[in-house]
């Protein structure tokens, strides 16, 4: 099969989502541009500022979509085959991830911008808030360390990896001196974009010439060294002011990625009158993951991103929201971003479908997949290869920066709001202690049966993707009982949350099931750290989910007109 013939029907698919379920939901929730938003109502200009629709479409989209959409959609396209994926990616981004996202970012207008937590604490009960809290700290601990490690693998490449380390480390030092410019000459954004954009092409250039490697110390390895610099970046971005670095990097981040799915789509479709691009990639490859996890519903939990993010809730009622200037914005935004978001996993996934198997095992990692494909998509464009394929590695780690700096930060802001101390030193503790589980986790040495060593981002990323559609699930759940409370029929969320509640939850099961008979054979404690942490999860969820099932029963026998 012809690669652009698929990924334009996967487009047109998309599109008609948008286009029907899209406006339903707009009618559904009954839209109304009359109705002032907070961003209007409660303009500060500093977090309530409206902005316009496409503007703001792109700063949502750069912000949820990081690496997610192209580590996972390559993983369960490796383990059960490209249709089975992408079907997923398709029809769970149209009928459950967007309204995931829709609903998040419309529940929060209507609450005045407050985020999807604070909704959750004026109509449930205090243990239920904090209960829930605590679910998002210990999502955010599998985030950071998921994408630590997968990073430090990029860094640590025989091939490519010290000067993407060296081209990286140019990247953040430019976003720095953007920061530092920005705020004390304040130039026009457009000169600022114009100087500070060429450079960062610049630095990709100049990163193989000016290799950064990372020596073993203190007996530990070079990968080990660069996850414990990337979580010491961790601290730093979460603490210094984020016009120095978050905000600049970010913006600089968008850009890339808007360039990325880009110039790969220009790359296929020049590439298509050249020699056409041929699917090789078989489109079912069995019924179980490497590890022995069933494709149901194992699939659904290594797709996270592209089809549905519990972390998008966070981004969706913690900042756009206080930027949407009209309620019918909130279908492009909310729905059409996290669609975009499907387009580039279905991208990512292409990466993949134009390899063998053979030449796919042997590039093994997501990220030397996806950087292996955009390299032969601009190839077709004239890029030489080392080029490109730096470019599409910057790339894939730009988009973790962006997800490793804004979870740690939002890990933080959790934990003081749990322990209620804000003070001079508690950004510094609420950080460090955010970031002691995801140390001891890459620290970590794990081998399969064999003996042989497993990255830890792989050891975590199932229960990170169960954790994150887990979180998918609650937001979904505590969005049905805000649309019983408004007297609308919750089942456009309901039936969702119910799905997602119980693939997150078997899928941990499945995960978590190994650990516990073994401890149950031997009759031992056997120390596990993504089974203890996964068992938390469960419990958590269980305790919220009692929760839920309570208030509904007692909002559906009292239910009144002022309720």
């Amino acid at each position: 099969m012809n690669l652009l013939f698929l990924i334009f029907c996967s487009a047109a698919v998309l599109f008609v989502g948008y286009r029907f379920y899209g406006n339903f939901l707009s009618r559904f929730l009954g839209l109304r541009d009359d109705i002032e938003t907070p961003a209007c109502a409660l303009r500060d200009d500093v977090d309530f500022v409206p902005a316009g629709k496409w503007y703001l479409l792109g700063q949502h989209f750069s912000a949820i979509a990081a690496a997610g959409p192209i580590v996972g959609p390559i993983l369960a396209g490796m383990w059960f085959g490209w249709i089975p994926t992408l079907l997923w990616v398709l029809l769970g981004g149209i009928f459950i991830g967007g309204v995931h996202d829709m609903l998040t970012v419309t529940v929060s207008v209507r609450h005045q911008g407050k985020s999807i937590a604070e909704v959750l604490r004026e109509f449930m009960s205090k243990r239920a808030y904090f209960l829930f809290l605590f679910f998002l700290w210990f999502s955010l601990i599998y985030i950071i360390t998921t994408f630590t490690d997968i990073t430090a693998g990029t860094f640590t490449d025989p091939v490519n990896g010290a000067g993407v380390a060296s081209s990286s480390m140019m990247y953040l030092g430019l976003a720095l001196v953007m920061g530092l410019v920005l705020r004390k000459f304040n130039p026009p954004l457009g000169v600022t974009t114009c100087i500070f954009l060429p450079l960062v092409f610049v630095a990709i250039y100049l990163g193989p010439h000016f290799p950064l490697t990372m020596p073993s110390a203190w007996g530990l390895d070079s990968r080990a060294m660069w996850n414990g610099a990337l979580l010491a970046y961790c601290f730093v971005a979460s603490v210094i002011p984020m016009w120095l670095l978050l905000q600049p990097r970010g913006y600089l981040g968008g850009f890339f990625l808007t360039l990325m799915v880009g110039v790969s789509m220009l790359g296929i479709i020049v590439g298509n009158f050249i020699q056409p691009f041929v699917i090789r990639y078989p489109a079912f490859t069995g019924w179980s993951s490497p590890e022995g996890l069933p494709i149901l519903p194992i699939l659904f939990t290594t797709v996270a991103c592209g089809a549905c993010s519990g972390f998008h809730a966070m981004v969706s009622s913690g900042t756009t929201s206080k930027q949407i200037a009209k309620e019918s914005d909130i279908k492009l935004v909310g729905y059409g971003g996290l669609l975009l978001e499907s387009l580039v996993a279905v991208i990512a996934l292409s990466t993949l479908l134009i390899l063998t198997t053979s030449k796919a095992g042997a590039l093994q990692d997501p990220n030397q997949i996806f950087a292996n494909g955009v390299s032969v998509f601009l190839g077709r464009l004239g890029v030489p290869e080392g080029m490109a394929l730096n470019f599409a590695l910057l790339a894939f780690a730009t988009f973790v920066y962006d997800t490793l700096d804004v979870s740690t930060r939002l890990g933080r802001y959790i934990f003081e709001e749990l322990t209620g101390w804000r003070g001079k030193w508690s950004p510094y503790v609420a950080t460090l202690i955010t970031l002691i589980l995801p140390a001891t986790f890459v620290m970590t040495r794990t081998t399969d049966a064999f003996g042989n060593v497993i990255p830890v981002w792989k050891v975590f990323w199932s229960v990170f993707g169960a954790s994150n559609q887990l979180l998918a699930a609650l937001v979904l759940l505590t969005i049905s009982l805000w649309l019983f409370k408004n007297k609308k029929r919750p089942d456009v969320a309901f039936w969702p949350a119910v799905f997602m509640m119980i693939v997150a939850l078997c899928s941990l099961f499945f995960i978590l099931g190994p650990w516990i008979r073994e401890m149950f054979v031997s009759g031992k404690f056997i120390f596990n750290p993504r089974g203890i942490t996964g068992i938390l999860l469960v419990a958590l969820a269980f305790l919220l989910l009692f929760e839920g099932v309570n208030l509904f029963l007692e909002t559906r026998s009292h239910r009144s007109p002022a309720a």
